[in-house]
């Protein structure tokens, strides 16, 4: 379960239903109104309750019949079975005639798409619903339906309708549950902005959730609070704001809330030096985001077990940290593209709907005004449409193979043919954007060069054919070894470049390391030939070089040369004025064997390729 998904099943148990006073009859009006008040509090009694009203369901009316659905979604919700809820929900809204009723059904369906990540019917049941909230007369109803499209638009990214619908709740005199989520709704909604948070405005919310007893409420409230203390400086107090509440958090045994606490302590622990401390905290969110894969708690506290590594010095366990985090925040980023594009899916389709219904009512007054003229009116009238559709799905049509295209071309002109990496101009442009980015945020950055030994061998031998296998061979490695921030391109030939965004030198040897042993390892029997690729690595960071891509690839191509000059098949980087020792299998064909000395074919690199790429 993911993240958005878990804060909905937390906003599902306090927005879906309205608590009245409980009455001293047992007739079917008095049981609905006792089990709706204890749905949440009291999971027995709300069970008991259930079991009395199945045995009076052939001497209720219609609607307290309805109301008895509803109370069984709730049940299935809580027991996990979704199916069953669904199938309830819709069977209200279809068969219901109280707009309140339909309304508090479709806010509970609404939840429940998102929980099982229906995300596009999700947003259409949204749609549908919310325009009967100015006919419901509950105001608590009416807000609890506002709040499921604030949180649902915040688990799909847009932060700014949360904002909004947190808003039109707080405008409309919110009291009880509904104030408490509603401030919990907008501190998010900020946040995800990246708006500053005013601090007092966060305790007041916990104040109110606290007085509402609502704790799990008050507890996600609470890790706003602490971050926004850390970001002004005042960690400590983050700190042990997180410790005192920690305790009641566990108790509650929510696995969301109990990650989240545990990962913004292992990160504010990493902060004030304490490894031993932050890698506990780490560790146990990691145990409690077991089903909340793709989680942002998960990702925070796997980037802080691969730093107590990295202080370490510990490759091995750094490394596997790194894959892990790296695993995480892909998971949590595909995640997130999903929703977005279900959001922009279902608004596209709404957009097509209005247009369409637009479109026809405009028709339909044109046809009632022709209509009222005689027969030959009416026909011109239609071979008009007709003729028209004709052009619109003819202009359509040429835009769409126009607009193909131009994709088309436009991706012949960035990227190289053969491997589908940059081209050498786009990787320039590309690498020099990255490069000013790094420059105005201080951010260090690494360029990574890399030359095929002795290719020129492989297609005297071989042919040109099983060259290019080996380069494309070569591009899905690169591709594996490239994050969503950096850049890699074939530069000509057999020559290949990174430039990893954000990455220290160490770091950026270590990866050409672990790219050196890879293609090493390719199998090259895949192409009908026997023979060894192995590959010789120039490496230089901007700590050494600055942000001037011309003095990077100097500099790396410099060190490239270092590598081809020290037998090739390794790393030299600028760093120092050693090699990195090569590891694993030292692969050569026997039919191409490894000059030790310079290959005649590859003079003076620094000048021809720095000539060639800057240009």
């Amino acid at each position: 379960m993911k993240v958005g998904m878990a804060k909905a099943l937390m906003m599902a148990l306090v927005l879906c239903f309205a608590c009245h006073p409980a009455l001293a009859q047992d007739s079917a009006a008095s049981l609905l109104k006792r089990a709706d008040a204890v749905r949440t509090s009291d999971p027995t009694e709300f069970a008991k309750l259930l079991g009395l009203l199945e045995e009076r369901t052939d001497y209720a009316s219609s609607e307290e019949k309805m109301r008895f659905k509803l109370l069984k979604s709730h049940a299935f919700l809580m027991k996990g079975q979704y199916e069953l809820a669904v199938g309830e929900l819709k069977e209200i809204r279809e068969t219901a005639v109280d707009d309140e009723l339909i309304f508090r059904a479709g806010s509970m369906l609404v939840n429940t798409y998102a929980l099982t990540r229906q995300f596009e019917e999700g947003l259409r049941t949204l749609n549908d619903t919310l325009p009967l909230a100015d006919k419901v007369a509950d105001a608590d109803i009416r807000h609890r339906g506002w709040l499921v499209a604030g949180v649902l638009y915040n688990q799909v990214g847009e932060y700014a309708l949360g904002e909004h619908y947190s808003d039109k709740v707080a405008g409309d005199s919110p009291v009880g549950r509904s104030r408490c989520a509603a401030g919990n709704l907008k501190i998010e909604s900020q946040m995800g902005l990246k708006r500053s948070v005013d601090e007092g405005a966060v305790q007041q919310v916990i104040e109110i959730c606290e007085e509402q007893k609502e704790p799990l409420l008050a507890g996600l409230t609470r890790t706003y609070l602490a971050r926004v203390w850390a970001e002004a400086g005042k960690i400590k107090s983050a700190v042990a704001l997180l410790e005192r509440y920690l305790p009641d958090v566990q108790k509650n045994g929510y696995p969301l809330l109990i990650s989240e606490y545990h990962s913004v302590m292992a990160d504010l622990k990493l902060r004030q030096g304490e490894d031993a401390a932050a890698e506990s905290h780490a560790q146990k969110a990691v145990e409690n985001s077991t089903r909340l894969l793709g989680s942002q708690p998960l990702v925070s506290a796997y980037r802080t077990l691969y730093e107590i590594a990295e202080h370490r010095s510990d490759s091995e366990l750094a490394l596997k940290r790194y894959r892990d985090y790296a695993d995480a925040e892909k998971a949590y980023s595909n995640d997130m593209k999903s929703r977005q594009l279900a959001y922009q899916i279902v608004r596209q389709q709404i957009l097509q709907k209005n247009q369409q219904i637009d479109l026809l009512d405009k028709q339909n007054q044109v046809l009632q005004l022709q209509s009222k003229l005689n027969q030959q009116s009416a026909q011109n009238t239609r071979l008009m449409v007709i003729l028209l559709v004709v052009l619109v799905a003819s202009i359509g049509y040429w835009a769409y193979k126009i607009k193909r295209v131009q994709v088309s071309l436009k991706k012949m002109a960035e990227t190289d043919a053969l491997t589908d990496l940059c081209n050498r101009h786009h990787f320039t442009l590309q690498a020099e954007r990255s490069l000013a980015q790094c420059a105005r945020s201080g951010e260090e950055a690494a360029l990574i060069m890399f030359d095929l030994d002795h290719f020129k061998q492989i297609n005297d031998r071989y042919g040109h054919q099983t060259g290019d296998w080996t380069l494309k061979q070569v591009g899905e490695i690169c591709k594996a070894f490239c994050r969503r921030v950096d850049t890699v391109g074939r530069l000509g030939g057999e020559e290949f470049a990174f430039l990893m965004y954000g990455c220290d030198m160490r770091a950026a040897k270590r990866l050409a390391e672990d790219c050196r042993v890879r293609i090493a390892a390719i199998d090259s029997r895949e192409s009908g030939h026997v023979f060894a690729t192995t590959a010789s690595f120039g490496v230089a960071s901007t700590l050494a070089s600055g942000y001037s891509l011309a003095r990077l690839l100097s500099h790396a191509d410099r060190m490239l040369y270092r590598a081809k000059h020290l037998g090739r098949n390794r790393v030299c980087g600028t760093d120092d004025d050693t090699v990195t020792p090569l590891h694993g299998p030292q692969l050569q064909d026997s039919t191409v064997v490894a000059d030790q000395h310079a290959d005649p074919s590859e003079p003076a690199l620094a000048a021809r390729r720095i000539e060639r790429v800057v240009s």
